[in-house]
């Protein structure tokens, strides 16, 4: 048997690849890889190295979409008595790989690669491949072309490249040499035996039926060579044939072998067709060509040589086939275990044991691929035990390989082998939120009790095939798992071997090994003799003035030394230890087997170096636990982590994590874990402790803080503003030298005032001191589950409000430290750091009731037709300041809060819709304002930044009723188009490569896309009162931010290009009463300009066009129905037009017909630069930027 078999597998030409000379095994990979990328070779690309010299014999060779497959064989493979019989198994060319460098002799690798090819006969081409010659070998070379080819230095794609073409050139010459068997063939006939004739009888009437059997053979030995040729239906005629003369002469076995063929053929030809109907086609020939293999068994064959490996490699063919359907098809995962266990039951006939381990391996791997892991791991088990059948080290290594791989499926895979836990990672900081639980799922996952007897032989294999493969700590490692997870069922004389093998496998073993696999004691956590304090403490970075930034806290609980009269609650997660002080830590062993154990040593884990442990030796009897002392010094300030302890027993270091122990406990507790060692030795029942994580610091000044005017939560509706005062005491005995305010927890926007000079005016804070903290709140707004929350405790406790503001209200963190150590240099000649800070919680008390709330936000938008006249007014930025009076001003405002002039153009004013609600039973007055960048304006108020804001008329609202209220988003345009707003992210990149800047920039834009946003929304104020001391103001951040996500540049950038037309004639022309001043009149010349101005600080280049519609959108101007008439130029006008300037362009249009007509002007920018591009949301530099004026309307009259 072959492994690796597939139907494929009969249209793929086997190449021997070898090394000639020497080669490195590296250089020798890396060729061979580059020989595999070209497995296939189409047949176009083999036509300038093809030469038909007659007719060829493949009259059906599909040139334009067939290939030639190639199977490289590294180092060869021994001829196979079957080559006959299927050709496919024929070594028909031979590689030598040789590396220049390494054999500068090519002489000798010349010879050396012909004497290697001596041994394959069926080799139709030799070629040897020299890669990497010098110049003298390229001259030398170049006389041994006939065999030799020389690859010069060159980059690996050229030499990739190098290699195609030669892979196509032996493609052509066994294409040729092909052709010239299937004639010769053809025309003289040729004799086809297998190991089953030579061992079939040679009477009169096996020679007879020999003769008529030869035409059938012939045929499909011809189909083979189609196959391996490239021309599926040049073989399917042939396999027809075959099996028609197979059928008469009863030629069982290459009957089976045609038809095996035969389906190749149909698969090569339907490759990219493959459908439900086709796989069962495949199925139900594939179900003959087994049942035919099995009709060609010879009773008296049996003993010599049996076709039943044919037969399990079709078997093999069908699965691996169905297996490539069954990632589409899952309901083909039955037949393919039918199949493969149907392999199984045959592999037990065969005679061969390396076929039987071929068999076994195929059937291991096809169970993988279809996700029957236990399946798969069972068969790699019976791959081992053929190994360890033989009696040599190469064997048990590879039996020991194959069981680790099969380990992960028994839920026995070594330490080494798993991904890192959580809990054995190293960490900057704790997290708390895992510390203490313990996860179901882990547990089950890691412990499986009905397994138990598997897993032990299992590791029983490993280890015997460790001992045998001489690899001392893969032996140890399986004793140690061995003795640790089974040793209840162990018996007390297999304890002591177990103990045995791994003191004999640690002698052989250099001294201070490691194994990431436990034995003996089993290690867990007892308790701290710590006490607690009430603080958080916050690591100071010297280098960094904000030295709170960034930093984690130690937790919300603390151990410290200097608290006293406390009792010991070693449930907390965060311990305090002090530099240079000893400190303790009790854990508790168990040795639960019959044995003595010594435990040379034993201290805890700290992976971070700044604590100094100390080992200590323990003698543990049978089944007896012990509680020790473990102890050790901090060395340096900052967290620390003891995951577990270091253990040296049995000769080998291992750690002991004390997560492990505590999930082995919680499996014994649900009866998923064979016992409890610790229960098993006499050890009282211990709840589980969780290891802290441990922080280092210095004495520390302490702050107690309390709320003036009492403790009790304060009441404010939605979006109210109230002050609240703040004391702070120093109730510590060193100076606060140092404090910053931050906040933390949900609605920290609700502070809207903190007075950080307040606490700095008054630092250093001395022992005893206090200083009172003004505090500005704004209530948040309330969610859906706020009240959710409110109303189910409201309902067990009587009240409202209070109930859910714990959940939901801001908390001020004030960040503090004390003096340096040292006030000269950071860092003292101990080698001490500044000592940390710490950190001081206070939940701001405050009930929010439901109040005014914004229902939903949308934008609007509307259209303003432009009309043509003889008026073009200035941009609505260049507003002249002159002397107003009060009424002027009053229209000023108005006229700036909605700015409308039908003769600017047609463009789109956008509103912002806001829908407000009170469900609330109080009046609220609601008042929104904009506030906008410019020049002040009387009657309006100025805010301390220079911007002005606008304000609106209120509006009342009563309760139980809602609002809309509309605020237009006209002046929040740009004036100006530049790379403000674009290439803000590009300032700051330097000189970074061009790749790196793309995709900053399209991060950066779109960051700056919603942080455009979230200005426009500042800018916008929606306020309101409730009788004379309750106010507040309405939060429309989200709504808002969505109803302008998709047109935030719509609203915010004006157009690079905007233009106008108007009227030009004189005032003298006749006109048809008031109504037309601005009207036009057929059959007469009417003279107009077009205004272009140039909204960007570059110069614009472009070329400007003119068109004009009637009222059904037809052309005026061009075609056969025209209705007006021009003087001057309406298209490919060429214009610049320079930064922030108007440009005119005068044209005359006659209307032959009265009636109503659109003019249009469009611009095509030439050499638009990135601001421009980025406006028009393009990236392409060759894509031209289109810039389409509005239309504007002309109203033509006729003439009476």
């Amino acid at each position: 048997m072959e492994p690796d078999v597939s139907i494929e597998t009969s249209c793929m030409i086997r190449i021997a690849v070898l090394p000639v000379g020497t080669v490195p095994a590296s250089v020798l990979r890396d060729y061979f890889s580059m020989f595999l990328r070209h497995h296939t070779i189409p047949l176009a690309a083999i036509s300038s190295f093809y030469t038909e010299h007659q007719k060829s014999p493949f009259a059906q060779q599909p040139w334009d979409a067939g290939s030639i497959r190639f199977k490289f064989l590294l180092g060869g493979a021994p001829p196979s008595p079957w080559e006959d019989f299927q050709s496919n198994r024929k070594i028909l060319a031979v590689i030598g790989i040789c590396h220049c460098p390494s054999t500068p002799d090519l002489d000798s690798a010349v010879e050396q690669f012909a004497a290697a090819c001596k041994s394959y006969s069926s080799a139709l081409v030799q070629r040897c491949f020299a890669f990497c010659p010098c110049d003298s070998q390229l001259e030398d070379g170049g006389k041994k072309e006939d065999v030799l080819r020389l690859f010069p230095p060159a980059d690996h794609q050229t030499l990739d490249i190098h290699l195609q073409t030669m892979m196509q050139e032996i493609a052509a010459s066994l294409l040729m040499d092909f052709e010239k068997w299937v004639l010769k063939a053809e025309s003289a006939g040729t004799i086809l035996k297998t190991p089953l004739d030579s061992q079939a009888s040679l009477s009169s009437e096996e020679v007879l039926k020999a003769k008529k059997r030869r035409l059938g053979r012939a045929q499909k030995t011809i189909g083979d060579y189609c196959l391996l040729a490239g021309s599926p239906v040049d073989a399917s005629a042939h396999y027809t044939t075959a099996l028609e003369l197979a059928r008469l002469t009863g030629d069982f076995f290459w009957f089976a072998g045609a038809l095996e063929g035969s389906v190749c053929a149909l698969l090569m030809d339907r490759v990219s067709h493959i459908d439900a109907v086709l796989e069962d086609e495949v199925k139900y020939q594939y179900n003959n060509v087994i049942l035919h293999y099995r009709k060609s068994f010879i009773q008296d064959n049996a003993q010599r040589v049996s076709p039943l490996s044919f037969e399990l490699e079709a078997t093999l063919k069908l699965a691996r086939f169905l297996c490539s359907s069954y990632l589409c098809r899952r309901n083909l995962s039955k037949e393919v275990v039918e199949l493969l266990t149907s392999a199984a039951d045959g592999g037990k006939s065969l005679i061969d044991v390396n076929d039987r381990l071929v068999l076994f391996v195929e059937i291991a791997r096809l169970f993988g691929t279809i996700g029957y892991q236990r399946k798969a791991a069972f068969f790699s088990r019976q791959v081992a035990q053929l190994y360890l059948q033989q009696d040599n080290k190469f064997a048990a290594t590879s039996a020991m390989q194959v069981l680790a791989m099969t380990t992960k499926a028994y839920r026995v895979q070594s330490k080494a082998s798993m991904p890192d836990p959580p809990h054995t990672k190293k960490q900057t900081g704790p997290s708390h939120t895992d510390s203490g639980k313990m996860h179901h799922h882990l547990v089950v996952s890691l412990f499986e009790s009905q397994w138990s007897t598997l897993q032990m032989v299992v590791l029983r294999e490993i280890l015997l095939s460790a001992v045998r493969a001489g690899d001392p700590l893969a032996a140890w490692s399986a004793a140690a798992r061995l003795l640790r997870q089974y040793y209840p069922l162990i018996t007390p004389p297999g304890q002591n071997g177990l103990a045995s093998a791994l003191n004999n496998s640690a002698e052989r073993l250099p001294s201070g090994t490691r194994s990431a696999d436990p034995a003996l004691p089993f290690v867990r956590l007892h308790s701290f003799p710590l006490h607690p304090s009430q603080m958080d403490i916050i690591k100071r970075s010297p280098t960094k003035e904000d030295w709170w930034a960034g930093s984690a806290p130690s937790g919300p609980f603390i151990y410290t030394p200097f608290s006293k009269g406390e009792p010991n609650d070693t449930s907390k997660q965060e311990l305090v230890w002090i530099v240079g002080e000893p400190v303790q830590v009790l854990v508790e062993l168990a040795n639960p087997c019959g044995f003595d154990l010594r435990v040379d040593s034993i201290y805890l884990t700290v992976h971070s170096g700044s604590f100094d442990a100390f080992p200590i030796s323990v003698d543990l009897p049978p089944n007896s636990s012990k509680v020790i002392t473990l102890s050790g010094i901090p060395t340096s300030v900052g967290p620390i982590t003891i995951p577990g302890c270091t253990v040296h027993c049995f000769g080998v270091i291992t750690e002991h994590h004390f997560k492990d122990v505590d999930n082995l406990l919680l499996g014994a507790a649900q009866g998923l874990v064979l016992s409890d060692p610790f229960r098993c030795c006499g050890s009282a029942k211990l709840r589980n402790i969780s290891v802290p994580s441990i922080s280092v610091v210095p004495p520390l000044p302490l702050l107690v803080s309390h709320v003036l005017g009492g403790d009790g939560a304060i009441m404010l509706y939605e979006g109210e503003i109230r002050d609240i005062w703040v004391s702070l005491s120093n109730a510590g005995t060193a100076p606060v030298e140092q404090a910053h305010i931050s906040l933390s927890g949900k609605n920290q926007d609700s502070i809207i005032s903190i007075p950080y000079e307040t606490l700095k005016s008054v630092l250093p804070l001395k022992p005893g001191a206090e200083v009172i903290l003004p505090l500005t709140l704004k209530a948040w707004q309330l969610g859906p589950m706020d009240f959710e929350i409110g109303g189910g405790r409201a309902a067990a406790s009587g009240s409202t409000g209070r109930q859910f503001k714990d959940a939901s209200v801001p908390t001020l963190l004030i960040h503090y430290a004390g003096p340096s150590t040292d006030s000269g240099d950071v860092t003292s000649a101990t080698g001490s750091t500044l000592p940390p800070g710490r950190r001081l919680v206070l939940p701001l008390q405050v009930c929010v009731l439901p109040g005014m709330s914004l229902i939903k936000a949308r934008l609007l938008s509307m259209e303003i037709p432009a009309h043509i006249g003889k008026a073009h007014p200035k941009p609505m930025h260049e507003d002249d300041p002159t002397t107003e009076t009060v009424e002027e001003s009053e229209r000023k405002m108005e006229k700036r809060l909605v700015k409308i002039d039908p003769y600017r153009g047609s463009w789109g004013l956008r509103f912002l819709e806001l829908e407000l609600s009170n469900p609330t039973d109080v009046v609220f007055e609601i008042g929104v304002s904009v506030q906008l960048d410019g020049t002040d304006d009387n009657n309006l108020s100025t805010n301390q930044d220079g911007s002005t804001e606008y304000g609106y008329p209120k509006t009342r609202i009563d309760r139980d009723y809602s609002a809309r209220v509309l605020v237009p988003l006209e002046h929040f345009k740009l004036p100006v188009l530049d790379d403000s707003f674009f290439m803000r992210d590009f300032c700051n990149e330097g000189s970074t490569s061009s790749s790196r800047s793309s995709s900053f920039s399209e991060k950066n834009t779109k960051a700056e896309l919603n942080a455009s946003i979230k200005s426009l929304i500042s800018r916008i104020k929606v306020r309101w009162q409730s009788g004379r001391n309750s106010s507040g103001e309405l939060n429309i951040k989200d709504a808002v931010h969505t109803a302008l996500q998709t047109s935030v540049m719509d609203v915010l950038l004006p157009d690079p290009l905007t233009f106008g037309f108007r009227l030009t004639r004189d005032n003298s022309s006749p006109q048809q009463g008031s109504d037309s001043k601005d009207s036009v009149l057929a059959n007469d010349m009417t003279p107009m300009e077009v205004l272009v101005r140039n909204n960007t600080k570059e110069m614009i280049k472009m070329s400007l066009g003119i068109s004009c519609r009637d009222v059904a959108g037809e052309n005026c101007i061009e075609g056969e129905k025209s209705t007006v008439l021009w003087a001057g130029v309406l298209n490919g006008i060429t214009m610049e037009v320079p930064p922030l300037q108007e440009s005119k362009h005068t044209f005359s249009l006659y209307f032959l017909v009265p009636g109503e007509y659109t003019l249009v002007a469009a611009a095509v920018i030439e050499d638009a630069n990135d601001v421009l591009r980025a406006r028009a949301k393009t990236d392409s530099p060759d894509e031209p930027i289109y810039c389409r004026g509005p239309p504007f309307h002309v109203r033509v009259l006729g003439t009476a």
